[in-house]
Order: C-alpha cells, then structure tokens, then sequence
C-alpha cells in the first residue's frame, strides 16, 4: 500500500478514461462537462462510485437515498470525486419468489459495474438480507478499494405495553391468531407496530447477522452495523464511509487485502457468537469462494464447537439491536471474543490491525452483550448435521429451537411442495401430532425456485391450540433469521436433484440428533435404491430469460448457491477506456 501522502493521480483507474490525450479522453470530459462539473471538481481525484440499493418498495432502505448524501459529503471533503449508481434492490419483504433468486444477479451486476465505469472505488450501501452479500461478492471479484455501509436496524417495535421483534414477533403472534388467543382488532394494531422507522429487522435475523459479518471482515467503520437507522450517527458513519473510501484509493487498499482467510474464520466466529442467521452459512461460503478462500460448512461446525453465544438478542435471546448498540455494538462483543477465538493481527480499512481498531472497546449491559464466563450458550448457536438423509449437509439454529426435540425420533409426515403444505397443514386427517416429523421439499436452490424462506413450516392449527408451540420441520428451504423453531434446514443435495429427501415418504421414522450432528432416514439402503429407482426428476421450469441462466449455473446450498461461472478462478481484463 502506497503512503497516500505520495498519492500520483495518474495511477487511478479513472485516469485511463480522463487523463489521456485521446479522443475518448476528450469525450469523456466532455461529457463530464454536460454533467455540469468543473474540471477542478473531478480531474484527478478519486472517483468514489456510491452504489446505492435504494427504492420505493424496500423499507429497510427507504433513507438510503438521503444516507448517499453524507457519502458524498464524505467523499468530497476527502479530495474525492463521487458518482452515485442506482442498483438492483432486492426487497425481503416484496420480491417473489424470494431475493434469494437474484442474489447472484446483484453480486455480477456490482462487479460488472465497477469494472466498465471510471471508478477507483466504491462505497457499497445496503443491508437488507441479500444485499450485503451480493454487493461484497461483486465488489470482491472487482477487487477495487470498498467500504460497506449498512443500512442499519430499525427502531424497536411496540404493541400494548409489548416490546415486538420484527419478524420474530410476526410468527409468535401470527400463530397466536391462528390459535384464537387474539382476533383482527389486535392483528391490526400489530400491524402498526411490528416496523416503525426505516431499517432492516432490529433482531438477530439475517440482514444484522449479515451486516455484523462485512463489519468483522474489516470493510465498515468501526461500530457500523448496528447503529440505528434513524439515529444521527449513522449519517455521520456514513459521511465517514466515504472519507475512508477515499483514503483507500489513494492507499492503493484493494479489498483483497482484507478479505482474507483469517477474517472469513472471524466472520464464522462472531456469526456464531452473535446466534446469528442460518442464512450466513450459505452467503459467508458463497462470499469467501469470491474471494478465493475455501470456507466450508465443515468450518462453521468445528467453530460453533469452540465459541459460545455472547450476544442475547432475539430470536435465540430476549433483546433487539437497539440495546445491543447502546450496550457496546459489534467493538463490545468482538472485544470480550478477543485473541482466545479471533485473528487479531489481521488489518482492517480503519486500522493495521484487528486489535487496535477494539482498543478501548467496551461493553455497558453484562446481559445484553455477555461475558466468556457467562454465555447465553457455550456452543455457537448452529449446527451443521449429516447423515443419510443430508450426506452434503444440513444447518439447525438449535439455539432457537425447545430443547427436548434436539434429540428427536418421529414419523415423517411429507409435502412435495410449499402451496399444497399450506392448503392442508390444518387438516385433522393428516394425523399430525406433536411428535411428527414435517418434511417440505422441492424449495431449494432449483426446486424453489431460489431456495425461498419457507423451512419455519407452519404447526397445524389444532395442535397450537393444544399448546404446542415447536415441531421438528426438516427442508431443503431456507427460513428467516428472524425464525425459530426446531426446523432442519439446506438439507443437500436438495430433492430437486434427486437428493435423499426425494425418497422420503409420509410414516418413515426420522431421528434428528443435534448433540451428535446427524439426521437420518430409518429406511434400509435396498428399500432406498427402489426408490430412487422409481424418481424421475422434475422438469425445467424456465424456457427463457434469467431464469435459464439461474437454473443452468446455480450450486447447492453447502456451496453457497452461487453461479458456477462466477465463483470459478480466472482473470478478466481490464477495460481499454481509450
């Protein structure tokens, strides 16, 4: 890295399409010029590409817009030049089947992007679920200077007196409402107070467990992820964004430099610590093979064996991202993970190293933010099982699961597909009881299609006015952060593809084992091979457009889901601007 005190402009990348005597060079100030910027404004200075996830139909990043100012701001009093991109939003909330799907199409249209434009680097704002991956997977195949700056967590919610988790709380009282306990007059009033500012989930769902992993991996100021989204501070962390964005261009700082093996291990770590999303699995395995780094679910499991649950926020705990800040942020946490669990000498974009940037780090709630001697969990809060039934894998977020049922035995009751699941879960004749086995398959990367949030399965409605509130649900789907419950999910290879779950049927014994990580299918191996025999697989659902791409390209969950063209090695050129 360069002293950016020696600084030469003519090593920017922009100066290939502004500073040659060209005809193209002279197009491109030209141009410049009808843009209405002065020379003095942008010849030789940085130019800070703000790629912004913003738009009318995503609520966490409804502020982005005004959040891209402060950018500016930033940058310019940096000594750089900013240039704002509108980008791909990929809502949670709106977008069907789910983002999931165009999660890939984000991430190459990111690095797409940086490379053909005249940018030297970048300020990527997101947060929303599947945009912190996808920005940092094309921002790390770029491999240009970048800051990531997170949408943040919105304000608590509040019904009756009640303090409400987004997302946590929609399923706790949603089942409430199927259960009769509450009727429409309160449903409405909780429909008021469940998201009350702009801001992704203020739980430990995947959007904060996403946001919390790109600030350990080094690429946010410090403190970032979990600053409110409406709070003044995250104005000014942004404005501090695009400052340091600037200083890394000169710096020569690749983003390379920081996404290391070392910080991906911290990144698993401080997930796990956090009982953080089962989401994180597939995105930080899908992120590291961008980066050239060999994670695997091999990684997470021998991690969470080692590293307990400091942080006690919902859904495995009791607080919200708001108390978490104020209690002493990701800085607190990291800080009481410190060297025993942590590559501390590793640098970051603020600092040389790990350990300086937690100096003075401090935590100011023992219970919202533990200590080592007084985990919420000894153990990380996901396990990775295997066995016949998930010979590449499967993740449980066991830590928010009833604890009687992580050693479970019960019959399997199946649904080839989420509609009908839906359709008939309610129905007495099924003959589900508390100790059934729920199996959803053909909701994985190919049979969902892009694997959709559908693995919280529904416990029938008679049943929860029983009073039982947890089953054992097995999926190749994914399921919400925010989630909880006994649900068994990525199993790989999915059903789609011929995987084990495919020759599963309705009364099949199912043991789930969370001590001894292992899920399996009591069917003897011959039974098994007739079977599969018998399966065919189902047809292609796409005869044209992305969905062809995605269905011809996309890997299983225990690789992350990305394309195959995408997260191969190899070099692509440098655009001749000339």
């Amino acid at each position: 890295m360069t002293d950016p005190q020696e600084f030469d402009p003519t090593t920017l990348r922009s100066h290939q399409w502004y500073g040659t005597d060209g005809l193209r060079s002279f197009s491109h100030r030209a141009r410049t010029r009808q843009l209405g910027y002065l020379p003095e404004e942008h010849l030789g200075k940085p130019v800070i590409g703000i790629l912004n996830t913003w738009s009318d139909i995503n609520p966490c990043h409804q502020h982005l817009r005004e959040r891209a100012e402060a950018v500016k701001r930033g940058v310019w009093q940096a000594g750089g030049f900013p240039l704002e991109f509108p980008v791909s939003t990929l809502s949670e909330t709106y977008q069907k089947p789910t983002p999931m799907l165009y999660r890939n199409l984000l991430a190459l249209e990111t690095e797409e992007l940086l490379r053909s434009y005249p940018v030297d680097g970048a300020v990527l704002m997101g947060g929303c679920d599947k945009t912190t991956p996808a920005l940092l997977m094309g921002a790390a195949s770029a491999d240009l200077p970048a800051v990531f700056v997170p949408a943040g967590p919105m304000l608590r919610g509040h019904w009756r007196g009640e303090t409400l988790g987004s997302g946590t709380d929609m399923w706790k009282y949603w089942d409430q409402k199927r259960a009769g306990k509450i009727g429409d007059c309160e449903l409405a009033e909780l429909e008021c107070g469940l998201a009350r500012s702009p801001g992704h989930c203020m739980t430990m769902g995947t959007a904060s467990t996403m946001t919390s992993a790109a600030e350990v991996l080094g690429v946010t100021v410090p403190g970032a992820a979990s600053i409110p989204a409406v709070d003044s501070g995250h104005s000014r962390m942004a404005a501090a964004a695009g400052m340091r964005a600037v200083e890394l261009v000169k710096r020569g700082a690749k983003l390379s430099q920081f996404l290391t093996r070392e910080a991906y291990e911290d990144a698993v770590t401080t997930v796990l610590s956090l009982g953080g999303s089962t989401n994180a699995e597939i995105h930080l395995i899908a992120m590291a093979g961008r980066s050239g780094v060999d994670l695997t679910l091999d990684d997470f499991d021998r991690i969470a064996r080692t590293v307990p649950v400091l942080a006690n926020l919902r859904p495995g705990g009791a607080h919200l991202m708001e108390d978490f800040h104020y209690a002493g942020g990701l800085p607190g946490l990291l800080a009481r993970l410190g060297e025993k669990h942590l590559h501390l000498d590793r640098p970051t974009i603020s600092h040389p190293t790990l350990r300086e940037q937690l100096a003075g780090a401090l935590v100011h709630d023992d219970d919202v933010i533990r200590t080592l001697e007084n985990p919420l969990a000894p153990e990380g809060g996901v396990a990775v099982l295997r066995g016949n039934l998930a010979p590449d894998g499967a993740v449980i977020k066991h830590i928010a699961a009833e604890q009687h049922l992580l050693q479970h035995t019960g019959p399997a009751v199946v649904f080839d597909d989420y509609k009908t699941m839906q359709k008939t879960i309610d129905d007495p004749a099924l003959g589900i009881t508390a100790d059934s086995v729920l199996v959803l398959r053909g909701s994985g990367p190919l049979g969902g299609p892009g694997m959709p949030e559908y693995g919280m399965l529904p416990i029938p409605d008679y049943l929860l006015k029983q009073g039982v509130t947890d089953m054992v649900r097995l999926s190749d789907a994914r399921m919400s952060g925010t989630s909880y419950g006994a649900c068994v999910l990525h199993i790989a290879p999915e059903s789609h593809v011929g995987g084990p779950l495919a020759l599963v049927r309705t009364g099949d014994l199912i043991t789930l084992d969370v001590r001894g990580r292992s899920l399996t299918l009591h069917v003897d191996d011959e039974e098994l091979e007739r079977r599969r025999a018998a399966w065919q697989a189902p047809p292609r659902r796409y005869g044209r457009g992305y969905g062809v791409l995605y269905e011809q390209h996309i890997t299983q969950a225990d690789t992350g889901c990305d394309f195959a063209f995408l997260s191969q090695p190899g070099e692509v050129p440098e655009p001749y601007a000339g």
